[in-house]
């Protein structure tokens, strides 16, 4: 696939926005930048294309209004930012929106909204909903309220999520970056932009800084895993620059804007995408190595006769890691079974789990169709 015949296909499209892209380099919000994102992006949907709009900001826009500069460091204090910046945010966007006859919507989401199956259904279903009336979509993680446990971490991967979620023909992310360099050109003026990015190897990986906003949370390396994913998922990503005046347009016209990254030529199907990055995992069954090689190279699903460890307090139906006897990490699944029923049947015949526990609810303890192989030697 070419640029250009990515773009000509794209019919769903969700753009990312970083703190970094709606500030100015003293910590200001840029409401000169905000109304021409807004402009852009009203261009791409007067083309006949459905966008959803994950945008940060909340933080940085509270701060803006209490007059904080810096980086601010205790959790209370971050969500009682996010809780006065995210209205006035919301109305930043309704201004300049409803200035150009487009009508938004406001989608906030915690990790939990996405780790079970029926909610992340009813948000795929509310955001169909709100294309048929007209109306856009603007999304942010629920800052005021999130903790660690139902936190999807930062808004490069809420917005990968979110592209899964609508089954997005194409995800752009713009930031304070022109794209991908082969060095940090912060700290090297010769660094030169890669324009196009066939996969994410440990020698791209490597090209990755650190994080030099004090409102953002992603860094390079952060936005390469978050990519990753949606490469994963099938969806082509551009990361550009959201500095730069007319930037959508420039990419909507097909013009070699930013980095290009293609996606896996074998995608996972929708089911499969929320397994990998949907579901929090609620503890860790550790194999043998036949048991290893039978997921990566066979295609089988997991057996009792497999597992060595179980790790972990979960119910029948929630979300494992699958790890090998290394500790690392090959596969997520949807287990048949709890962890003490697990326990009492590991390293067991199937033959053997309705003599031992007295029931059965089939051979598999994940079957095939709910497990996804992570690691790239038997990548599904």
């Amino acid at each position: 696939m070419t640029r250009k015949s990515i773009i000509k296909r794209t019919r769903n499209v969700v753009v990312k926005v970083g703190s970094s892209v709606l500030t100015t380099s003293e910590g200001e919000i840029d409401h000169q930048r905000i109304q021409r994102l807004v402009e852009d992006v009203c261009r791409v949907v007067d083309s006949g294309r459905r966008v959803a709009l994950v945008s940060s900001g909340a933080i940085a826009v509270g701060m803006d209004r209490l007059g904080l500069r810096g980086r601010v460091e205790g959790i209370p204090d971050k969500q009682a930012i996010a809780a006065i910046g995210q209205p006035h945010l919301m109305a930043l966007y309704d201004t300049y929106f409803q200035k150009k006859g487009v009508q938004i919507s406001q989608i906030l989401l915690t990790r939990d909204d996405l780790n079970h199956r029926r909610r992340y259904l009813n948000a795929r279903d509310t955001i169909d909903s709100l294309f048929k009336f007209g109306a856009l979509p603007i999304i942010n993680e629920n800052d005021t309220v999130v903790v660690e446990e139902i936190k999807v971490g930062d808004n490069d991967n809420l917005s990968v999520l979110v592209a899964g979620l609508i089954q997005a023909d194409l995800l752009i992310i713009l930031s304070d970056m022109e794209g991908l360099f082969d060095k940090d050109p912060k700290v090297y003026p010769d660094a030169c932009l890669i324009p196009k990015v066939d996969e994410i190897d440990d020698e791209i990986m490597c090209t990755a800084g650190g994080s030099f906003s004090p409102t953002g949370i992603g860094g390079m390396a952060v936005k390469l895993e978050a990519i990753q994913k949606a490469a994963a998922f099938g969806i082509p990503t551009i990361l550009a620059s959201g500095k730069r005046d007319g930037v959508l347009r420039e990419i909507f016209s097909g013009e070699p804007v930013g980095t290009l990254f293609m996606p896996q030529r074998d995608p996972l199907n929708c089911k499969k995408q929320w397994i990998a990055y949907g579901v929090r995992s609620s503890g860790t069954l550790y194999l043998d190595g036949g048991a290893v090689k039978a997921l990566l190279y066979g295609g089988k699903s997991l057996l009792p006769s497999g597992v060595v460890r179980v790790s972990g307090n979960f119910e029948r139906g929630e979300g494992v890691d699958i790890r090998n006897l290394s500790d690392e990490l090959i596969a997520k699944g949807l287990v048949n079974y709890s962890a003490q029923e697990i326990e009492r049947i590991k390293g067991q015949q199937s033959s053997k789990i309705k003599e031992i526990l007295g029931y059965t609810y089939g051979d598999e303890l994940i079957h095939r169709d709910h497990l996804v192989v992570l690691t790239p030697a038997g990548k599904e």
